[in-house]
């Protein structure tokens, strides 16, 4: 994906359409929870075993693939306003994450980090009793 490049397509169709005056940083924001709802909405009440079928059918995964492209677009054009790079945050948040959720811990584990940490110390706790 180039990011530059549609975040310039982005920048040009909201200023042929006078949206600029709308897309700041909180309506955008907002936007990008909708849309993510919307991507949800797909999902509700079904099983997990029902999501692989429903991937199958063309019409569905076209109304998945837009409501992705719908978040994503309007991720972009928001870190274009706030002047973020995209690639360069997810980079540092993976490394961020590689600490947060060791291999040693968190292999096989969906615990947040915070309980994580709480695993390392009540293993402490057990050691300092014996």
């Amino acid at each position: 994906m180039n990011q530059k490049k549609i975040q310039k397509l982005l920048r040009e169709f909201a200023r042929k359409r006078d949206w600029e005056q709308f897309h700041n940083l909180q309506n955008l924001a907002i936007s990008i929870s909708l849309e993510s709802s919307e991507l949800l909405e797909i999902f509700q009440w079904d099983k997990a075993e029902d999501i692989d079928l429903k991937l199958k059918k063309k019409r569905i995964k076209e109304k998945i693939s837009d409501e992705v492209a719908d978040i994503m677009l309007y991720l972009l054009r928001f870190s274009d306003i706030a002047k973020i790079d995209i690639e360069k945050s997810c980079l540092n948040k993976i490394k961020k994450n590689k600490k947060k959720y060791p291999i040693k811990l968190s292999k096989g584990n969906s615990k947040k980090y915070t309980l994580l940490k709480n695993k390392i110390f009540e293993k402490n706790e057990k050691k300092n009793e014996e």
